[in-house]
Parts: C-alpha cells; structure tokens; sequence
C-alpha cells in the first residue's frame, strides 16, 4: 500500500532535523539543516505538535507547492507541523517515533505528500519502539493472527507475530500468493484493485490483528476486514504506525477499532 494523501495545507515535514521533545516544556534549539525547532507540549495532552521552520534538507523554500485540493496553496517557506497522539501522552517513545518519519511532497506524483517510514526503519531504537509499543498491547490479548497487508504491513507484522506467538498471515495483491486463495476487490481514487489471502491460512474462530504501516481512505483496511471476516475469523482491532484522520478512514472500518501511534497533522 502507498501511503498517501491529498494535501491541504503546506507540506507537513519532519525527520532528518534533530530535535527533542520534553513533557511541559516549551524549547527552541538550531542546526545546521533548520533555522528553528520549536516543540511544545504539556504533562495532561494527548497530543503535541512539533513545528518546523524552514530552511529543511528535503524542501527548498523557492519551491512552490500546490497542494492536491482545490482551494488551497502552500509555501514552503511557511512553517510546517507534524502532529504525534499516543495512547499515553507521558510515552517518550512516540515521540522518538515521530521524530523520525519523513514527509515526502510531490511524490509519487504531484498533489500527493507520502509519509516515508523509511527513515524511521534506519533508527534500530525508533523501530524497535514501534514493535514493542504494538507487542505489549496485543501480547495479553489472545491473538493467533496478526494479518499483513501488502507491502509496508510486513515491515511491521512479522516481528510483532513473533513476539505474541501468533501467526503471521500475509494479505496481497493479485497474483502473488501461489496456490488457492480468496480475494476481495476494495475502491482506489481512480479504479479498483483486489487483495488475496491463502485459503487455510486462518481458521473459523481465530482472533486476528490486521497491521499496516498507514491508514489514508481506508479501503485496503477495510478489503482485509472482509476476507479475514469472510472465513469467520474474528478480526479484533486494526493497527497502524501513522493515521491521516482528515481523509476520514477509520470511517470506513465498520465499527472496528483502530489503534494508531501517530496522528498526522
């Protein structure tokens, strides 16, 4: 799954800059690659915000961005934020997290910003924040499948089946998975696509997690939730890394829950 969104406002960017962030305190400090960092937030939010101000090594302040939808326009040399929310806002390690996912404008097309956690897989303690975050709130929770989706659901998956002795079961594109499987065809911008899982692979009454790296519209989540329901598994929560809530997602769920590390502002 690409992970993106329409923008409607400059580009949110965050990641190769360094900066840190403390519990009810409001700090600026400089570098090299960013004129000022100011992160602020307080012991009682749920949420904090950290603003960045260009100059920024992945965006040039003379380029001007023309965000997706109508209406709106962006300068990059306007300051920018990335929003993080966690479960528990005394977390420091959601913080970490956040500090290291990318914002990539314009790609892969123009109009399209893409959050790049693969800046975040080059920090082995952000990662590894990641998959613990995620173990310990499914590690008591009876889970035997912790379900993947295509591509960046197997970053995250496999460490986390491990971890909780669940199984990991792979949900992918067509043509694929060898052998028999059961598809599901789920609504793109322009077009549709389908998802696959093995027939067998999960069983009548299991207890599934579905991982992926990101939550936009909500339709790869949503294709999983019916194949895996379509075998009469038992689909407890849907999680992800990063949620874009204005393109309404987790609207798409049917009622299922979703848990998210970070909101994107």
């Amino acid at each position: 799954m690409y992970p993106l969104a329409r923008c409607s406002a400059a580009p949110r960017v965050g990641g190769a800059c360094g900066f840190r962030v403390e519990s009810s305190r409001a700090f600026t400090s400089r570098g090299s690659n960013s004129s000022r960092v100011v992160a602020v937030t307080t012991a009682k939010a749920r949420s904090a915000h950290l603003t960045f101000k260009s100059p920024h090594p992945f965006i040039t302040p003379s380029h001007r961005y023309i965000p997706g939808c109508s209406g709106a326009e962006g300068d990059l040399g306007s300051p920018t934020k990335m929003a993080f929310e966690s479960e528990d806002p005394q977390d420091d390690r959601i913080e970490r997290i956040a500090s290291t996912i990318r914002v990539i404008p314009n790609f892969p097309k123009p109009g399209i910003i893409f959050q790049d956690i693969t800046t975040m897989l080059l920090d082995p303690k952000a990662f590894k924040d990641t998959i613990d975050l995620f173990v310990e709130r499914y590690s008591e929770k009876g889970i035997s499948v912790v379900a993947g989706i295509e591509a960046r659901g197997f970053i995250f998956g496999p460490p986390i089946a491990l971890a909780i002795g669940a199984k990991f079961v792979p949900l992918r594109k067509p043509g694929k998975l060898p052998g028999e499987v059961i598809s599901e065809e789920y609504s793109l911008e322009y077009g549709t696509d389908k998802m696959e899982m093995h027939v067998g692979a999960v069983e009548a009454g299991e207890r599934a997690v579905i991982i992926d790296d990101l939550i936009a519209t909500g339709g790869t989540l949503c294709a999983a939730i019916k194949l895996l329901e379509r075998v009469e598994a038992e689909v407890v929560e849907c999680a992800c890394v990063i949620e874009l809530p204005e393109l309404k997602g987790r609207e798409r769920l049917g009622g299922k829950p979703l848990f998210v590390l970070i909101k994107s502002a």
